[in-house]
Parts: structure tokens; C-alpha cells; sequence
């Protein structure tokens, strides 16, 4: 827990914003959002305690949870489901234009590495770009381990340099050294190039690392991309990875769990599933059934899978995905520990990164790799 309270306080601002990997979480400017239909509900809105007016709903604070995330709730800008719909770019050169602009994405990702004291490398492996990133010291009980990261942003954001910011933060936190896969994407290169990626670079760490040494994770789409990962290993009959850190998995392309509908306009990063998420998914998608194992890894079979954490939070819009994939991963006789944060939108350990809750989902992590890899 130490090593924890020390990262959150070198955190700078800029980091800690970019780290999501995602366009809601501030890295940079929104695409022009059309004007509002005369006919539109009223905005949200926010109220002096902290509580939210969302449609017919007033949702207090959360009580319970950190005054630190609490904090960040009350002074963030409330979500706007019907913004979030209108805001998602409908052609590839629309796509092309939104997608440059998260360069500055990049730079937060570097001002965390720096702020961590992390080293960070380029290199290639399997034909993939990788980082390395290895934190200034490697814990004792991690001295043979590595975590192979997949980074999020919806398969569409979040690679070059932008790959590092999540790994810095488990680098550092959990004193392990990473990989991070810096996956091709769409508009480019869509399913399953993301996939392909990724397998290639883990089966090429397999000739140097026994299976059962290597951890394979990452948050959202990461998450996600980590669990059709280990499919695809399955299914080829290679080794599986000794864990997997699943953080809010986006398991379901498809507009399916049950929070995709109540935290709808709750979630203040994610905020709704229809227009930046669902052109996302139909973007990376291609051609291909969105219920498709790879795709959607909840639809696949997991049996036989390694030891797997999973985080998510009340607010989080993919608590549904995450939970659904827990209760699957434990009807496959898999270990599986799903850890839920009150009042946590999606991805809240990266956005509020000096919250209790962040320090205790890094310690939840580290513990949980020391005593599942070899």
C-alpha cells in the first residue's frame, strides 16, 4: 500500500486526465456537435450538493464512497447522453480528423511516464510495436514476472505514445515490468488486425517466458482485447498467460447489459452507448457479426481459463459487461474476482488516480498477481 500512496502523489494532472484513453476523458477537443433539436429534453444538470438532475432522475452523490472521488464527481461537467450521441464522427475522413487529435493524448501519456519514473522504450516485436516500460524498481515478488498490456480507447484511440499511460501506472503501482502492445487499429486496420497483434507479441515473449510468469491485461476495450486474446491462444492450442487483469471489459460490443441502460447518463466518462461507442464498435467491427467470440469475447467459451480480475464501479456503464463476464468465467470453473467500486464511473481508478479506491484497485491487482503467477 505504499508503494500505492507514493504514485498518487507524483500524479500530475495532465496524466491523469489522459490516462483513460478515451475522447470523454478530456485529452482533447471534442468534435463540432450539431445544434440541439428544439424538441430535446433539457440538459442535465448539477446541483450545489453535488446531485445530478438526468432526464426524470435525481441522483444524489455518492455517500459511501471516497471524499476524493466524490470531489471529482461534484466538479466535472455532468454527462449528456444526447451529446455524446450526436459527437460520433459518421465517415472515415470524419473519423481520420477525430482521430488526430488525440497526439495530445500522447504527450500526457509521456509527462505520466516521466512523473512515475518509469522507463519507457520503443521496440519491435513479432512485427508489433511495443513499449517497455519498466518501473524504477521491480517488487521482489515480481522479479520473473511481466504484464503484457493491451491498451483501451475503443479499439480507435489511445496507441503510439498513448499506449504508455495506463502501463506506467501498473508499472509503477504494482512494480512489474510491461509490455504494452501498441495494436493496429481502424480506420486502417480493422478486426482482426487488434487480435492478431496481440497474439503475435505474446507468443513471441513465450519463447523467453514460461506462460505461467506472464500477466495479459488492460481497461475497457484493453480489458476486452485481453480476453479474445486468450480465446484465440486457446483455440490454436498455444499456452495461456498465468492471469489476466480484466479492468471494466467492454465484452459486448452490442448495446446488451442492463447497465448499458440504467447508467445511462450516469457514467461520466463512457456516458451512453449510442453514437462514440457504437460507431467505435462498427468501425473496428468491419464486416463482422458484433456477437462474434473475438469481437465480443462474452460470447466465447472460456473454459479452461487462467485466474482473472476484473474491476468495475456502481456508476460504470459496463458494470453489466464486467459482471456478466464474471459470472461466465465462474460457471467455467475459472478462478475469477470481480471487485466493485461505489459510485465509480467507468475506469474511475484511472481518472481519479489519487482516490482510495484507485490505490486499493492497483493493491487488489498486485496481490492477485503474486499469488496466481509462477
Amino acid at each position: 500500500m505504499m508503494r500505492m500512496a507514493g504514485l498518487m502523489r507524483r500524479w500530475s494532472p495532465l496524466a491523469a486526465a489522459c490516462l483513460v484513453g478515451v475522447w470523454l476523458a478530456g485529452c482533447g477537443a471534442a468534435p463540432e456537435l450539431a445544434e440541439e433539436a428544439p424538441d430535446a429534453p433539457p440538459a442535465p444538470s448539477a446541483a450545489a450538493d453535488g446531485s445530478w438532475t438526468v432526464g426524470p432522475r435525481m441522483v444524489p452523490p455518492p455517500a459511501m464512497a471516497s471524499d476524493a472521488l466524490r470531489s471529482s464527481i461534484a466538479s466535472a461537467p455532468v454527462p449528456d447522453p444526447a451529446a455524446t450521441a450526436r459527437a460520433a464522427p459518421t465517415t472515415i475522413e470524419g473519423w481520420e480528423a477525430f482521430l488526430a487529435q488525440g497526439e495530445a493524448q500522447a504527450a500526457g501519456a509521456l509527462a505520466l511516464a516521466e512523473s512515475l519514473g518509469v522507463e519507457v522504450e520503443r521496440d519491435v516485436i513479432a512485427g508489433v510495436t511495443v513499449r517497455h516500460v519498466r518501473p524504477a524498481e521491480v517488487a521482489p515478488e515480481h522479479a520473473q514476472h511481466l504484464f503484457v498490456h493491451v491498451h483501451g480507447g475503443a479499439y480507435v484511440l489511445g496507441g503510439g505514445d498513448g499506449t504508455v499511460s495506463e502501463a506506467a501506472a501498473i508499472a509503477a503501482a504494482v512494480g512489474i515490468p510491461v509490455v504494452s502492445v501498441d495494436y493496429r487499429m481502424p480506420p486502417a486496420d480493422p478486426f482482426p488486425a487488434a487480435v492478431d497483434d496481440t497474439v503475435a507479441v505474446f507468443e513471441a515473449l513465450l519463447a523467453e517466458h514460461p506462460a505461467g510468469t506472464l500477466a495479459l491485461g488492460g481497461t475497457s476495450a484493453g480489458g476486452a482485447l485481453a480476453l479474445s486474446t486468450a480465446l484465440k491462444l486457446a483455440e490454436t492450442g498455444r499456452d495461456l498467460p498465468g492471469a489476466i487483469f480484466a479492468g471494466t471489459p467492454w465484452s459486448d460490443l452490442t448495446q446488451t447489459g442492463d447497465t448499458q441502460f440504467t447508467n445511462e447518463g450516469i457514467d461520466r466518462v463512457l456516458v451512453g452507448y449510442q453514437g462514440l461507442l457504437s460507431e467505435s464498435a462498427k468501425l473496428y467491427a468491419g464486416d463482422h457479426d458484433l456477437t462474434e467470440p473475438l469481437l465480443s469475447p462474452i460470447y466465447g467459451d472460456f473454459e479452461g481459463f487462467p485466474p482473472t480480475l476484473l474491476v468495475t464501479g456502481t456508476r460504470d456503464l459496463f458494470l453489466s459487461d464486467t459482471v456478466r463476464t464474471h459470472r461466465k468465467l465462474r460457471r467455467a470453473g475459472v478462478t475469477a474476482e470481480l471487485h466493485v467500486f461505489e459510485g465509480m464511473s467507468h475506469a474511475g481508478y484511472l481518472v481519479v488516480p489519487d482516490s482510495p479506491e484507485a490505490q486499493e484497485a492497483w493493491g487488489e491487482l498486485g496481490r492477485f498477481l503474486a499469488e496466481h503467477l509462477d
